[in-house]
């Protein structure tokens, strides 16, 4: 992003923000409810338009959305529900994130079962294939569309609040998955309410605060400082330098924000 506003209804939610991630990077959005952590998210994925900046991913704006890889792109939403009210296996929901436009039979066949079997595996539950996700816990319904977007063995996951709602064992899980996938080399940028079991994934805590970028450091700092409750604490100004080639490029209007 850079330079990156936004309103939504008569709001101003995103501020002229900045912010660059670098591959490899494991970055966790921080802040108060409200302060513009999920807006940031959808916007670097193109669902919301901007009022005014842009936003880059792999070097292509998003507002031109044919340029965009987004196979290379994984998204988890908040979770909701693993089928959005429709009967479906864990198998059925993560075969579903084959699916694009281009491609609207990929969920079919040999090769796309394999795939998602693979990534239900990924994240411990290719025992479950065959259940309707209205049976499984809360935990367990997060990884399956962890595993859902972990089909297109994507380089950049864009997790929206992970950890909220299921149980102490079931985040240690996803810390756990999400460990091992941070040190395969795919980037994680994760909106986070508070750290908390994620502390020791997360590499870099960028703090928002009204729809601008309050702080951008290492988080274990920010984890030491405030005992992983960064969005509550006053920020600090230490900025960390962006790696090349960046996968997601945005900017912020506060000194010791990244720019690109």
């Amino acid at each position: 992003m850079r330079e990156a506003s936004v309103v939504l209804g008569a709001d101003l939610v995103l501020d002229r923000v900045d912010l660059q991630v670098g591959p490899g990077e494991s970055v966790a959005l921080l802040g108060a409810n409200g302060s513009g952590k999920s807006t940031l998210v959808r916007t670097i994925l193109g669902l919301h338009p901007l009022r005014s900046g842009r936003v880059r991913l792999f070097g292509h704006d998003v507002a031109r959305r044919r340029s965009v890889p987004w196979g290379r792109v994984g998204y988890v939403p908040q979770r909701v529900s693993a089928s959005s009210g429709v009967p479906a296996t864990a198998l059925e929901v993560v075969r579903s994130g084959l699916l694009s436009g281009a491609r609207p039979f990929a969920d079919r066949g040999a090769r796309a079962r394999r795939r998602a079997l693979e990534a239900l595996n990924a994240v411990g539950l290719a025992h479950r294939a065959g259940d309707h996700v209205q049976v499984l816990s809360g935990g367990q319904s997060q990884r399956v569309l962890i595993a859902r977007a972990l089909v297109r063995d994507p380089e950049l996951l864009v997790l929206d609040e992970p950890l909220a709602g299921i149980d102490r064992a079931s985040r240690e899980a996803l810390a756990s998955i999400l460990r091992s996938l941070r040190d395969q080399g795919v980037t994680l940028v994760t909106v986070l309410h508070e750290m908390g079991e994620l502390t020791e994934v997360v590499e870099r805590a960028v703090v928002l605060d009204d729809g601008r970028i309050a702080s951008d450091g290492p988080a274990v700092e920010l984890a030491a400082a405030h005992g992983d409750h960064g969005h509550d604490a006053h920020p600090h100004d230490a900025s960390r330098p962006a790696h090349h080639a960046p996968a997601l490029t945005t900017s912020t209007n506060r000194p010791g924000g990244a720019r690109p």
